[in-house]
């Protein structure tokens, strides 16, 4: 009879002493940009409302409750792309001075 012997140990995934760190250090991080472009967006957005104020209305169209609640939404979405795809550079600033207030990756 042949008796077959197997290590266990390159099958069991071994655990990194400083994985779980790492990995938390990273999802702070993420959270930390994440919110900053959070930020950035809410930035663009007063932007957006403060320039529409200034804007002589029309008459074309009736401004109702609907059209300032669409408008204000519009405007978030807008704000949000450009926070996120182009940014004003805000978020990143931002990123950079709260960074350091990270805990380390070991």
């Amino acid at each position: 009879m042949m008796k077959l012997a197997m290590d266990p140990r390159p099958v069991i995934p071994q655990a990194e002493p400083n994985r779980e760190a790492n990995d938390a250090a990273g999802r702070e991080a993420r959270s930390l940009r994440r919110s900053c472009q959070d930020f950035e967006a809410i930035f663009i957005q007063q932007v957006f409302k403060a320039m529409r104020k200034n804007i002589p209305d029309s008459g074309l169209f009736e401004r109702d409750t609907a059209h300032e609640i669409y408008q204000d939404m519009m405007d978030a979405e807008v704000a949000e792309e450009i926070a996120r795809q182009q940014s004003l550079g805000l978020a990143e600033q931002m990123y950079r001075q709260m960074e350091k207030f990270l805990p380390s990756k070991k």
